[in-house]
């Protein structure tokens, strides 16, 4: 077993529950094994901190799994997954949701979403991917699964050595699942979607957003698959237009609004920024505007660059919207604190007054761990402009 012993100070950390430890935060190595196996952590004086597995390829060069000497074989793994997804049952979720929020659900770097009998899968670190066979047959015991999918082609795999890699891991998987979310059904493509197939972190936030909808004009931007504009138009909008870039994803938007009969969403293949100016020149307003754009900034060296993405968009947006109307905005960039976003905001409105009726954040099978300001990641402000 390989044993870190800390620098002076850098225990305080982990201490409170954050699972990363740093390899610029170790003083000295000791013991040998393989990449990927457990490893002690001890603090500079010998106290014990936790065990978790290593990789001295990544910054991260231990994940925590325990502050406890305890083992770490297949009951503790399967114990760990099996009260991830019980907790989720236990708050309502059933048909899709995501079982496991890796460090969040004390699992990191392993991601498991549950879209009905299927299940799509990542192993976002070197510790689990040398654990992959293991997860996999725990998985196929406590959800017994049609089938497995592995989506582990995010590019955070390339910083700890690994390739991207997806395929089926058991049984078989339809090229698209039905899922219900909210009342309404839709298709999810789990081999060639976004992250895992779907953004499951906005199911609850979708379900806020149809309120404001009924006998209005919604514009759903970056639609993706259309989960705020399904849900608009169940909730009685008068009209939805669904914008997004991707052909392929106002395909898959058509496709969920045939398949719940609804005949008033259509959509448009355009790059957004350029349709909002379009709109704008055209003088058109909309009672609802959705905004749920990808991350503007992926790292903290880009923060700034992403800010200024974010206002300008939402500033766009206010332009278009009626007095009286609402902006549902999101940001999913984890580098974006909560404070530069609320600022954003403001700054954004200009000159026009606006109302925060309601600020969010991920769905609660996406709970964010206290000690873990990176895994609160998604910020949604609903505002009304006066």
């Amino acid at each position: 077993m390989y044993i870190l012993t800390l620098k002076k100070g850098e225990e305080k950390r982990l201490l409170a529950g954050h699972p990363w430890v740093f390899a610029n935060e170790v003083a000295k190595i000791e013991g040998k094994d393989k990449q990927g196996s457990i490893a002690k952590v001890l603090s500079h004086d010998g106290r014990f901190i936790g065990l978790g597995y290593i990789n001295h390829k990544s910054k991260i060069i231990v994940r925590l799994l325990t502050d406890r000497e305890e083992e770490t074989g297949r009951q503790f793994f399967y114990d760990r997954i099996k009260r991830a997804n019980d907790e989720k049952l236990a708050l309502g979720f059933t048909d899709n949701y995501r079982a496991v929020f890796a460090e969040s659900d004390l699992l990191p770097a392993l991601i498991v979403d549950r879209y009905g009998d299927y299940l799509s899968v990542q192993f976002l670190s070197l510790g689990m991917e040398v654990r992959k066979q293991l997860i996999t047959d725990i998985l196929v015991e406590i959800f017994a699964p049609k089938g497995i999918y592995e989506r582990s082609d995010a590019s955070v795999r390339e910083a700890e050595g690994l390739e991207k890699v997806k395929g089926v891991l058991y049984g078989e998987v339809p090229d698209r699942v039905i899922i219900t979310e909210n009342g309404v059904k839709l298709y999810v493509d789990i081999k060639n979607g976004q992250k895992t197939g779907y953004f499951l972190d906005q199911k609850e936030n979708r379900a806020a957003a149809a309120r404001y909808a009924r006998g209005k004009n919604v514009l759903d931007c970056f639609c993706n698959a259309g989960g705020f504009s399904l849900c608009a138009a169940a909730a009685g909008a008068k009209s939805v237009i669904a914008a997004d870039i991707s052909r392929a994803a106002t395909e898959l938007v058509e496709a969920n609004a045939e398949l719940n009969g609804f005949d008033n969403i259509r959509t448009v293949t355009a790059d957004v920024f350029d349709l909002l100016r379009k709109y704008k020149a055209e003088k058109r307003r909309f009672d609802v505007i959705v905004l749920d754009p990808p991350a503007f900034t992926k790292s903290r060296d880009t923060v700034m660059q992403g800010y200024r993405g974010y206002r300008d968009i939402n500033a766009l947006a206010f332009k278009l919207l009626e007095r009286g109307g609402f902006l549902i905005t999101c940001s999913c960039s984890q580098h974006l604190s909560v404070k530069q976003f609320t600022d954003m905001i403001k700054e954004s409105a200009g000159s026009y007054p606006v109302k925060i009726v309601e600020l969010r954040i991920q769905s609660r099978d996406h709970a964010t761990l206290a000690a873990m300001e990176e895994s609160l990641y998604l910020k949604v402000a609903v505002l009304e402009k006066l």
